[in-house]
């Protein structure tokens, strides 16, 4: 005889500009079960949303993702103070006004729908573009967190995820976006047509969700197959105050993809499949070869364990952590050379990077686009022996100085220097007024994944950004929290205190 386990929750369903509210019992399988297209691609990775239970986490995976979990949230936090956060959350608020059960990043005592949630945390958490980066390249945390702690509470109290359970979903949307990622060579390199987490992210998103909220494996298939039809954004729109959305819809589609394949929505089930005359996920990438997803006994090989992921030591696009880095060195070369800074000593500074039209921004004239520059981190960097949050005020981003500076700037791509986040390189060199040439280099920048940041550099970060919003207890209850948990017994009381 079967054994079903029966879960009920709060089921928002998209239609014209309300979200409906059904409460929906879904059965799940108690027992692992067994899918007609197990030996498809879809269906392998569906079996491994399923099947996936706490004991096929390594250590070093748990150790690693609670760094992401933690830094994602800091990220979340400080991103909640910023313009482009206050214009999602009022749209939000006017549009969809229904069930308000889910928490806001650093609102006290607000409450919006689980997708709404989902998104204006999404855009919380890339606003300054200060979130997490893999590669191939995604912002991987952003577009699963917050879907998941929207999802956690939602359901009824009785059947609330435990921490653990956060844990092991976390980890299935980090890994499904890794291995959609690695289907591909052309997607290892910096993106030129989408932006990655607005496809990836929302495929990691519909599974974390379908494994948070126990659909069965025939549902994880389809919620897969609504994500990808929910996928999607161009370049055109980074370095503008659009790009934040691209979360912020990655983790709020990606979960309504799962309450839709709860609610019985069919989708392709070959979505994953390289299928002749079927342009699936495919259609993505021109050269997507997918391989099957499996799920052995007693462990698992895990993207996690192999390479960690870059965090950011500033709030800007990961490609301007390696020429920040070698302006500093230029920067300190001058200091020793002639014992001060004086701009007009400078005659020219040449940036060695790789080609990326959409980071190769001359005189940026908004935030977003500073974050986006080569030119603007570089001499922001040499002018103030530092990046940081405050760099990219408007009265930073508009001073003489700087824009001085900025004229002197020449742009080289040398053949070796490929746009490659694994492989690039930036140089600094300054060329000054009385002949003398200095060259600031940086291969690896601290916080890239083969330079990991210390745990006391992490936690700095965090504390910073956290403590922009949250009161010094709550921001020590959140390091606690994510530090233990596999002891927490109910997840949503980690969403509570943010």
């Amino acid at each position: 005889m079967m054994l079903f386990r029966v879960l009920e929750w709060t089921c928002f369903i998209h239609h014209t500009s309300t979200f409906l509210v059904i409460y929906l019992p879904c059965l799940t399988l108690a027992a692992p079960e067994k899918s007609p297209l197990e030996e498809t691609v879809t269906g392998s990775f569906a079996s491994f949303i399923h099947g996936i239970r706490p004991d096929h986490l390594p250590d070093v995976v748990r150790h690693r993702s609670k760094r992401m979990i933690l830094d994602s949230i800091g990220v979340g936090l400080v991103g909640s103070t910023t313009h482009v956060f206050e214009i999602a959350l009022r749209y939000g608020q006017e549009t969809y006004s229904s069930s308000p059960i889910s928490s806001v990043y650093g609102r006290k005592g607000l409450k919006v729908s689980p997708p709404l949630a989902a998104f204006v945390n999404g855009v919380a958490a890339h606003s300054m573009d200060f979130d997490d980066t893999w590669h191939p390249a995604t912002h991987p945390s952003g577009a699963v967190v917050p879907a998941l702690l929207a999802a956690s509470q939602m359901l009824p109290v009785a059947s609330r995820p435990s921490g653990l359970d956060f844990l092991l979903a976390f980890n299935v949307g980090i890994e499904v976006q890794g291995r959609l990622l690695h289907f591909s060579h052309e997607a290892h390199n910096i993106p030129k047509r989408f932006h990655p987490p607005s496809v990836v992210g929302t495929m990691g998103s519909a599974a974390a969700s379908a494994k948070l909220l126990s659909l069965n494996a025939t549902q994880c298939g389809h919620a897969l197959a609504i994500a990808a039809s929910l996928a999607g954004a161009p370049m055109a729109n980074a370095a503008t105050s659009a790009k934040p959305l691209h979360i912020g819809n990655a983790t709020r589609l990606g979960l309504e993809a799962a309450l839709l394949a709860a609610r019985g929505l069919e989708a392709n089930p070959l979505i994953l499949d390289d299928v002749p005359g079927c342009a699936g996920f495919s259609a993505f990438y021109s050269d997507y070869q997918p391989r099957p997803l499996s799920l052995p006994a007693n462990s698992f090989g895990f993207l996690l364990e192999r390479q960690d992921v870059a965090f950011k030591s500033y709030p800007a696009h990961l490609g301007m952590h390696w020429v920040v880095e070698a302006a500093l060195s230029a920067r300190n070369l001058l200091l020793n050379n002639s014992g001060s800074l004086s701009p007009s000593a400078i005659r020219t500074v040449i940036l060695r990077v790789p080609v990326s039209k959409y980071i190769n921004r001359p005189f940026p004239a908004s935030e977003h686009e500073a974050r986006h520059s080569f030119q603007f981190n570089a001499c922001s960097a040499l002018l103030d022996g530092q990046l940081n949050i405050s760099s990219f005020s408007d009265g930073n981003i508009s001073r003489q100085q700087l824009t001085q500076l900025l004229s002197k700037v020449v742009v080289e791509h040398p053949e070796d220097n490929v746009a490659n986040f694994d492989k690039m390189y930036a140089e600094v060199v300054l060329i000054l007024r009385n002949g003398d040439i200095l060259t600031g280099r940086c291969d690896t920048f601290y916080g890239h994944w083969r330079k990991p940041l210390s745990r006391g550099a992490l936690l700095r970060k965090f504390r910073s950004n956290a403590s922009q919003v949250l009161p010094e207890d709550n921001v020590d209850s959140v390091v606690k929290m994510v530090d233990n948990l596999e002891h927490l017994s109910d997840i949503s009381f980690l969403a509570s205190c943010l």
